[in-house]
């Protein structure tokens, strides 16, 4: 029973560790492998909440650890990947203006946590910060193909988003994972890039990733059925 406690947290500290190792890649000048362990770390989180809920094993401090490893995963790493890109010719300025992403993903995160309506299933007030890291991976991920202005833009934009009282529609009623359209949009730029014949550049980690994904998306939908059969 004590293992079977740990498992969901395991997931939340790989989702952390991806995070960190991305900073680290970032700063080695591989901005790939650093994207796409953003990406990694996102799909972790969408597992670990699942599973201790399915396990029955929520805890307190799953929750905490759950949004510190946000916060790094998902607010410092992508700031810190957009900075080495393309930031980092402005000096302290870029400095300044990457900082605002994690600074602004942390007081939505904590915002979310001390709210008393979190039942909503339609929308949530602002960006949550997991989509807006996701995002920037995305765009840095493919930064030969997208303009800088435009990342640029969309990194400010997402910042201010982020704390924001925007309602942003949640698509929680529609059957995909936490945040599934965006690893869809990941599992698709994962086959291009194998199309490309340039997957030798990546972390094998994402062979391990990408399967167990996969595999878990599988089972979701296998048990959705029998439970939509048996009622």
């Amino acid at each position: 029973m004590r293992f079977t406690k740990m498992i969901p947290n395991m997931f939340t500290l790989g989702n952390l560790y991806s995070g960190f190792l991305s900073i680290g890649f970032a700063a080695n000048g591989q901005f790939n492998n650093a994207a796409i362990l953003i990406l990694i770390g996102m799909m972790l989180d969408s597992m670990d909440g699942r599973l201790a809920r399915m396990l029955k094993v929520d805890s307190q401090l799953g929750k905490e650890l759950d949004s510190l490893a946000d916060i790094v995963t998902f607010g410092v790493a992508p700031s810190f990947l957009v900075y080495y890109t393309y930031f980092y010719q402005f000096g302290i300025l870029g400095m300044m203006v990457a900082g605002l992403f994690p600074l602004f993903g942390a007081f939505r995160l904590a915002r979310f946590n001390i709210s008393t309506d979190k039942s909503s299933l339609n929308y949530f007030i602002g960006v949550p910060i997991t989509a807006a890291g996701g995002i920037m991976a995305i765009l840095t991920l493919f930064g030969n193909l997208i303009p800088n202005i435009v990342t640029t833009f969309v990194f400010t934009a997402l910042s201010f988003l982020m704390v924001s009282r925007v309602r942003i529609p949640s698509f929680k009623e529609v059957p995909l994972p936490k945040y599934g359209t965006i690893v869809t949009i990941f599992l698709g730029s994962l086959l291009f890039v194998i199309w490309k014949g340039t997957y030798d550049q990546f972390p094998y980690l994402i062979y391990i990733a990408t399967p167990l994904y996969i595999a878990y998306l599988a089972y979701r939908f296998v048990k959705g059925k029998n439970k939509n059969h048996i009622e």
